[in-house]
């Protein structure tokens, strides 16, 4: 086997795709004896190309594509815990809220890149693609809304040795949803020392308190192989940053003293417990043969608010749809005479439920997230200095959902308080071949295939959560209120199977420019085939100064959760509360209105850029441009009319009669997405012990067109304002001694727009830009023990106050990119050995 040693190290897109992205088509665990020299070229390069300290840049330099490496290290010097919050620290581009009342958006919150939907960006660990989430997120403040991506959340720091960002469109490698770009999670693969990690913070209201513990361990798997094994354990109070509403201070004014203050809260939900184990195993089987193993466990509970229910107004329990105050009657054949609140007071055969709940109610609703993994393969290299890698790969995450504080209305003074309304179920199954051929001097040459099978399950919920109550012919909504349990109906089985075959090959055209292709074709068994391909070049136009570029198109299958999930929604509406009802495409009702079999999102992408490496200073800049056709989401909120709802109730969904719209997914708007990426390090000589880095990203949305009757403009304001389109962070390190180390990051937020409440413009916010601050203090106390001290926006900074604050009681607008729970100061020790 041979390989060319020139300017570009051992190949750029090998460096980008198969040793920064994938590591598995050259593991140097498999090198024959005779190749020890290579394996040193290939481990320096590999240094040098990505984040081991803090001298070395953040990006690789002599790619075609932009990619960012995240080293473990700088992981742990934050004050977050989760993934989420990690990288939205480190990775401009990247934004995620708290997601305070989401239905199942708070267990699993979507985040997004480039502007993009969650599930427009791939996510890898250790080269192979992770499973999605079974968590669709139903409000998503627009960009999010119907995306089903990958739980990220269920991976520790700790495990990390590093996190590889590729910023660019990459279904010509890997398929379906590398759109937006790549996250690779390579696990630590040492086979000796560890680390224990404690860390207690919390805001500086004195809420949201968050102890958290972690481990990891190397140990060795014989002579010639390694066990990694990591776990995380933490815990979060819940936080409140909310004002008392409106309707609810009337109520305690005109004498209602069962009124809760505040009736409803606005903030982070409450983790009871969240825990998480990976394991990272390989094996030298020969000179020629490795063998891996590596998956993950992980469990939390997750518990958040609802809307406040007013004890007068509220629709299907205190009041029919007239606003009148609705009374049932318990005799069976309607004979109690039961018009009045004093008839429910003083007969017992009337009921109200302001006898059970005389100050209103607010649901809680949480859930218990599931996650697991196992892939296996086998690496090596044939005679002929072929190399391949063999895969099998399973995933699966269970949403089991529960709802507490509320009442099926139907049936009466026989309600239970809790609920347990189902569980949605993802399972993915794959299986790959990849190879590699590296050719004399200056050709490499990558082929393979894989196969997935994805299933996604509903479970029905326990009786009560769906049960049409005796009260059901009186106007009072069916189902745990809130979220509906599933019924029987609703509860099935679907999956989809897929195949893939793809090729890349690269050739330095020059000593000074390289050129790579790659192509790929998958077949899906619900809509068919597609080909995507892509081209990118670097060309050294000096010795400190490259030019870049790529050109790629790609693809986002419909997921199968998305062709037939079924849900409702209570929502905020302009008539208040309502309950949206969320139907596959194909249902006789989503056709009539204009529902139609889901076909996949296909997209262009275009990217070019400048690296300059002058001593101490390294840069780069990248524009990119995606057009995106054919986008999936939910429609806007589609009235319902009364023939709309008989139909339903003779589908056999029975509630339907509480239902006030219809949504589904479809494929109704393009778009346009452009931006720039900069990323800057400056270590310099003169001032020992520092390192500067700064990385900015703009990212503009521009709907090019869609179907006004299914998507309205607040939507499409939202899919255009609703993140910023201006984001940046510059950090400081500095060693301030031998011991002593510090971290300042200035964060910038830009301006954006929030649909709040989602309420269908009604109630819209335009949110000024913020800058905030992050700072720790890091102090060695000898070789095995460190500690820390910070705070996360140290300077206390909120967003705009709310000018609808009096609506449902948010004091800020909820979906700010950095919270709305202020600053948040933490501790931390590590014991390494």
């Amino acid at each position: 086997m041979t390989m060319s040693n020139n300017k570009f190290g051992i190949s750029s897109l090998s460096l980008a795709i198969s040793i920064a992205l994938a590591g598995s088509f050259a593991s140097t665990q498999a090198l024959a004896a005779e190749d020890q020299d290579i394996l040193v070229k290939v481990e320096n390069v590999e240094r040098m190309a990505v984040v081991g300290s803090r001298a070395a840049p953040r990006s690789v330099g002599e790619s075609p594509v932009p990619i960012d490496i995240i080293d473990g290290d700088e992981l742990t010097k934050n004050g977050a815990t989760d993934m989420n919050d990690l990288l939205s620290k480190v990775v401009p581009s990247y934004n995620v809220g708290v997601q305070p009342i989401s239905d199942a958006s708070t267990l699993v919150r979507p985040a997004n890149m480039r502007g993009l939907a969650p599930d427009h960006t791939l996510v890898l660990v250790n080269g192979k693609r992770r499973h999605r989430a079974s968590v669709i997120a139903f409000q998503g403040a627009g960009i999010s809304d119907g995306a089903q991506g990958p739980d990220i959340s269920v991976i520790p720091a700790i495990a990390l040795k590093q996190i590889e960002v590729l910023r660019d469109g990459a279904a010509a490698q890997y398929g379906s949803d590398a759109i937006a770009g790549v996250i690779n999670f390579q696990l630590k693969d040492a086979s000796e020392g560890g680390s224990i990690e404690a860390r207690y913070g919390q805001y500086y209201e004195g809420d949201g308190s968050t102890p958290m513990i972690a481990g990891n361990i190397g140990l060795p798997l014989t002579d010639d192989g390694f066990v990694n094994l990591s776990f995380e354990y933490k815990e979060a109070d819940a936080t409140s940053r909310s004002v008392q509403r409106d309707d609810a201070a009337a109520l305690i004014a005109a004498g209602n003293t069962a009124v809760a203050n505040p009736a409803q809260i606005w903030g982070a939900p409450e983790t009871k417990e969240d825990f998480k184990f990976f394991f990272n195993m390989g094996l030298d089987l020969n000179d020629d043969q490795h063998a891996y193993m590596f998956g993950n466990w992980a469990r939390r509970d997750v518990e958040g608010g609802f809307y406040f229910r007013n004890p007068e107004t509220r629709e299907g329990v205190y009041a029919d749809g007239d606003g009148n105050p609705l009374i049932g009657d318990l005799t069976g054949d309607m004979s109690g005479n039961c018009t009045t609140h004093e008839a429910a007071m003083t007969q017992d055969q009337c009921w109200s439920f302001q006898e059970m709940f005389p100050g209103g109610f607010t649901p809680n609703f949480g859930g218990v997230v599931e996650d697991s993994s196992l892939v296996a393969g086998l690496r090596g290299e044939l005679k002929n200095g072929i190399g391949y890698d063999g895969t099998f790969s399973y995933g699966e995450n269970t949403a089991d959902f529960y709802i507490k504080n509320t009442v099926n209305a139907s049936l009466g003074p026989d309600t239970p308080t809790s609920f347990s309304p189902g569980k949605y179920v993802q399972q993915e199954t794959g299986a790959s071949l990849d190879f590699t051929y590296f050719e004399v001097d200056t050709w490499s040459f990558a082929w393979g295939a894989e196969y997935r099978r994805e299933t996604f399950e509903i479970y029905n919920g326990d009786v009560p959560s769906f049960e049409i109550g005796p009260l059901a012919a009186q106007g009072f909504g069916i189902g745990s209120n809130g979220f509906p349990g599933f019924k029987p109906e609703d509860a099935g089985s679907w999956t989809r199977s897929n195949i893939g075959i793809y090729a890349d090959v690269e050739k330095e055209l020059t000593d000074d420019f390289l050129m790579t292709a790659a192509i790929r074709y998958e077949n899906y068994d619900d809509f068919g085939g597609t080909t995507n391909g892509k081209l990118s070049a670097i060309w050294n136009a000096t010795e400190y100064f490259s030019l870049r570029g790529a050109a790629s198109t790609g693809f986002r299958a419909p997921t199968v959760g998305q062709n037939n999930v079924r849900n409702v929604t209570t929502a905020f509406g302009p008539n208040g509360l309502q309950d949206q009802a969320t139907l596959p495409p194909t249902n006789p009702i989503s056709v009539q209105k204009g529902g139609k079999p889901l076909e996949p999102e296909t997209s262009v992408n275009l990217s070019v850029g400048g690296v300059l490496t002058a001593g101490d200073f390294f840069l780069t800049v990248d524009y990119y441009h995606i057009t995106l056709e054919d986008r999936i989401s939910q429609t806007s909120p589609i009235e319902l009319t009364d023939q709309d709802k008989q139909d339903l109730v003779e589908q056999g969904i029975l509630d339907a009669g509480s239902f006030s719209a219809v949504r589904y997914f479809t494929n109704d708007f393009d778009t346009t997405t452009q931006g720039v990426d900069l990323v800057a390090n400056y270590t310099p000589e003169w001032f020992e012990g520092s390192s500067f880095s700064l990385a900015y990203n703009w990212t503009e949305t521009k709907v090019d067109s869609y179907n006004p009757e299914n998507i309205g403009e607040s939507k499409v304001k939202s899919l255009e304002e609703a993140l910023p389109h201006h984001k940046g962070t510059l950090t400081w390190n500095q060693d301030l001694t031998d011991e002593f180390r510090s971290l300042v990051r200035m964060n910038y937020y830009g301006a954006y727009w929030e649909d709040h409440l989602d309420s269908n413009g009604d109630l819209p916010i335009d949110v000024s830009s913020a800058v905030t601050f992050d700072v720790e203090l890091g102090y060695d106390v000898n070789e095995n023990w460190s500690l820390a001290l910070g705070a996360q926006n140290i300077l206390d900074t909120y967003p705009d106050d709310n000018p609808w604050a009096g609506e449902a009681g948010a004091a800020y607008p909820v979906t700010s990119p950095y919270g709305f729970n202020g600053g948040f100061y933490y501790g931390r020790v590590n014991y390494t050995f």
